[in-house]
């Protein structure tokens, strides 16, 4: 995605991904990058972004046996609409 103007929050947002995964071009990631240095509200959600990944490849979730039986159970006869 190429952009001609600076970055908006909405656009950064929207490319978070892509720079997480490294695949801007060099001028796109520029400009999100310029962006970071004058938005502490991007900045702090790409922080939030990150930790998620983080986080999210070290969850272990243990549920109780008839916890798991019970979700198992309601997800058997689950139909998405």
């Amino acid at each position: 995605m190429r952009l001609d103007r600076e970055l908006a929050c909405q656009e950064v947002v929207e490319l978070m991904t892509a720079y997480l995964d490294d695949v801007l071009d060099p001028l796109d990631r520029e400009r999100f990058e310029e962006h970071l240095v004058f938005c502490d509200g991007c900045s702090n959600y790409l922080e939030q972004m990150r930790a998620t990944i983080v986080l999210a490849g070290h969850v272990s979730l243990e549920l109780p046996p008839a916890l798991e039986e019970r979700l198992l159970e309601a997800f058997r006869g689950w139909r998405g609409s």
